[in-house]
């Protein structure tokens, strides 16, 4: 079946222990539903005995899908397989918050990607501790919301940004250089549905001017890890990582171009990848199907 823009497509992510059968029981369903492939993507782990799937598919005459009785038959699977899945719309748009500071990028960068239709984002709000970054929320017609942080107001912060993910329905917060940790009891409360962006050199630079300590140092690669967000800072499990050779006649200044290029990277694929159904995480690991 040749697709079109028109034509509904479903998306069937899932990942169990791996037996044999599971391809057969997940393409009847398929068939029973009267649905076609599209694409089919799978990864079985020798070092785990998982399988991985991600399934795209369509009805085979073009009509809309009911998903409703695609999810009734693929429980009856689920259970007989013991899979973790997820059934989905491939053209729905996630909710999503984005949060920054000071740093305009990534924003910039998924804002535009987002207005050209290269991510399935409706973006709710811009969230801030500063109000420097309003400017770009306003060109792209998204609410920007300031909430403060200081170390007296930060669990006042933190319950108005997730009253503003429970009444804007978010499915999806995204750290596009926010500076601000976040608390443990947030990271468990976004967990799976928060995706974060940091700079990823060695040896690992921190604090100020990372970027200027790395130059000191003759660093020959720059580079930017995704990934979601846990309570152990920058080890949660990680979504895409970019890298670029940088060597000894780049100044700090240019280095840290060429680190907000990686961070743009890496973050715009994270979430597309995300948005799209196309990674399923285990404990501390994701598999992605790009």
């Amino acid at each position: 079946m040749t697709g079109s823009a028109e034509v509904q497509h479903g998306v069937l992510l899932l990942h169990c222990p791996d037996v044999p059968g599971i391809v057969h029981a997940v393409s009847e369903v398929l068939v029973q539903e009267k649905c076609t492939i599209v694409q089919s993507q799978q990864f079985g782990s020798s070092t785990t005995g998982t399988f991985f799937m991600r399934v795209e598919f369509a009805h085979i005459d073009g009509t809309p899908l009911d998903l409703p009785a695609l999810r009734g038959r693929m429980d009856l699977v689920a259970e007989r397989f013991s899979m973790t899945w997820r059934l989905a719309d491939a053209a729905q748009r996630q909710r999503a918050v984005i949060m920054v500071s000071r740093f305009a990028h990534c924003l910039n960068d998924l804002l535009f990607r987002n207005s050209i239709g290269e991510l399935h984002l409706d973006v709710v709000a811009v969230v801030s501790n500063h109000t420097d970054l309003r400017r770009i929320a306003d060109n792209y017609g998204v609410p920007f919301r300031h909430i403060p942080v200081t170390p007296d107001t930060k669990a006042d912060a933190e319950a108005a940004l997730l009253d503003l993910v429970r009444d804007e329905g978010a499915e999806l917060v995204i750290l596009a250089r926010y500076m601000q940790i976040l608390s443990d009891g947030l990271c468990q409360q976004l967990a799976g549905r928060a995706i974060n962006i940091h700079h990823s050199m060695l040896p690992s630079f921190k604090g100020a001017r990372p970027y200027h300590q790395a130059h000191a140092r003759g660093v020959k690669f720059i580079g930017a890890t995704a990934h979601y967000v846990t309570a152990d800072l920058d080890e949660g499990p990680i979504i895409e990582q970019e890298l670029i050779r940088v060597d000894h006649s780049l100044s700090p200044e240019q280095l840290a171009a060429h680190g907000r290029e990686a961070e743009s990277r890496a973050l715009a694929r994270a979430v597309r990848w995300h948005t799209e159904n196309r990674i399923a995480v285990v404990g501390n690991r994701t598999v992605v199907f790009p």
